[in-house]
């Protein structure tokens, strides 16, 4: 079963484009396309980079950077509760000398 697209109208950085996507998508289309707004309006209001080509790669760079960092935030608080546990584990197994 196929899902039905509609093209939706967003607007990012002034700029309208229309975009393609399922009904049931629409709501986090909209979402990520303010999401992108705002990135793109942090990056020209700081003045340092002009160009809406620049500011969108320069935006993309920064949300992907914070996404590589929450996933290896994520890996290192995984990895720090297995350890917790491990040890917790150890401790419970051992018989008590009380």
């Amino acid at each position: 079963m196929s899902k039905q697209s509609t093209t939706l109208e967003v607007k990012i950085l002034d700029k309208e484009y229309l975009v393609s996507c399922p009904e049931e998508e629409q709501d986090a289309l909209v979402r990520a396309a303010r999401h992108l707004d705002s990135k793109m309006r942090e990056i020209r209001t700081s003045g340092k980079v002009f160009g809406t080509e620049r500011i969108a790669v320069m935006a993309a760079l920064n949300m992907t950077h914070e996404l590589i960092e929450r996933d290896t935030m994520s890996d290192a608080t995984s990895a720090l509760l297995k350890a917790m546990d491990s040890k917790l584990e150890n401790a419970l197994g051992e018989p008590s000398n009380h």
